[in-house]
């Protein structure tokens, strides 16, 4: 019995990996972050220095997060970095699904089109739930 439960569990956080990845790279290419970036900031002759510092940006906090590296930094920097980290996923996830139309793309789908509000409402009741158990069980 346990050994399925790892096993979900794997299938659970490779698909959960999946979607966040693709989300990404869907938002940074749809709405050409990198070039938009480079044109702003008159640095066009950086680009490459662009995109790799994004690439090896995303390694790094993937394999600190995957071998659970730690550093004793004070609360007061830490709570920086948290906010700062929660309010980019929350701005990138915001972007992603403004441009592309995901949530009534995502209800035609599955044939939920007059109810929007119970798939969003499902939604962030789901993330809620998981922020929670996270947070009180220290998953």
């Amino acid at each position: 019995m346990t050994i399925w439960i790892g096993l979900l569990l794997v299938i659970i956080g490779l698909g959960g990996g999946l979607a966040v990845g693709s989300g990404l790279v869907a938002f940074i290419t749809v709405l050409d972050i990198i070039p938009r970036l480079t044109q702003l900031t008159n640095a066009r002759r950086f680009i490459r220095a662009f995109e790799w510092s994004l690439v090896m940006g995303a390694l790094f906090f993937t394999l600190i997060d995957f071998f659970h590296w730690r550093t004793r930094l004070p609360v007061f920097l830490t709570s920086i970095y948290g906010a700062l980290a929660g309010v980019f996923i929350g701005t990138l996830a915001a972007g992603l699904t403004e441009v592309l139309n995901v949530f009534p793309i995502l209800a035609k789908r599955i044939h939920m089109d007059g109810k929007l509000l119970y798939l969003l409402m499902a939604m962030v009741f789901g993330k809620v739930t998981g922020s929670l158990l996270q947070w009180f069980l220290r998953l």
